[in-house]
């Protein structure tokens, strides 16, 4: 009796751990879970329920003065109220702004443009805070959901000085020039192209500020736990000290535009 009980209880273990060690065994499970979780997941598509701690979402923005991108924690409150927290990094650009042609590269077979009049090419980094309101879920798992949205915080203005490349016409000499410093004697150089992005940055000036603003955001993912998003809306900036875009225009504190962002991201 002993005997059988010993040998029993061999086997009991020996099945156990071959259960455990069996890689078929494991890639079964594997699938199991992947397939509850994804109809999980399609079922809460469907209820149109949000139920996250979480979200971490990238965003590319094209504003109505120039271009952005920028980067969101979002901490949910309740199923319907998130608090957002955003940092920015945009360009603003003055309505003005048109390139022109300046010297042709024999080697890239490209021509070198160039900005006539730009003072100060203007970034801006912010930080923002606000809320997310959710308005509308998802009625299925192809519907789009309706979020509203505010926020609002500091704005750091940069101004890096925008230099071309030029010729001087009396003496044929090769320079590098500004056109805030050349305002008054614009027809002495003949101008061959922007001396590039990373020329200036030894000049620049930085300009605090605040912003503020609101929006609503359209997610059409296919499940809830992935952002796919356009987001629509407008925005206010003030700077502490006032903007030279270009030169022999009006320089601002204030500025207003509407913009579109493309999001992408996921919810935890």
């Amino acid at each position: 009796m002993k005997k059988i009980l010993l040998l029993s209880l061999g086997i009991v273990i020996t099945s156990m751990t071959w259960a455990q060690t069996n890689p078929s065994s494991k890639r079964k499970d594997k699938k199991s879970e992947k397939k509850e979780r994804i109809n999980a997941l399609i079922k809460m598509e469907e209820e149109g329920e949000l139920i996250f701690n979480k979200h971490n979402i990238f965003g590319f923005k094209l504003n109505s003065d120039g271009w952005g991108m920028s980067f969101e924690k979002g901490k949910f409150i309740t199923p319907r109220k998130t608090r957002i927290i955003q940092i920015e990094f945009n360009e603003k650009k003055h309505p003005k702004e048109e390139k022109d042609a300046g010297s042709f590269d024999f080697f890239t077979g490209n021509v070198n443009q160039y900005i006539f009049g730009k003072a100060n090419n203007f970034y801006q980094l912010k930080g923002s805070y606000g809320q997310q309101y959710l308005i509308g879920g998802k009625s299925n798992k192809n519907g789009v959901s309706v979020s509203a949205l505010w926020a609002g915080g500091v704005a750091l203005g940069i101004e890096k000085p925008y230099y071309v490349d030029a010729q001087d016409r009396t003496t044929n000499e090769g320079v590098r020039v500004k056109f805030a410093d050349i305002e008054e004697k614009l027809n002495q150089y003949t101008y061959l192209g922007a001396s590039g992005f990373t020329v200036g940055w030894g000049e620049m000036q930085l300009n605090p500020g605040a912003h503020l603003k609101t929006a609503l955001r359209f997610d059409y993912g296919r499940f809830n736990e992935v952002v796919s998003a356009i987001e629509a809306g407008v925005n206010v900036e003030y700077y502490s000290g006032k903007v030279q875009q270009m030169i022999k225009n009006k320089e601002r504190n204030l500025f207003f535009n509407a913009y579109v962002s493309l999001l992408f991201g996921k919810r935890k």
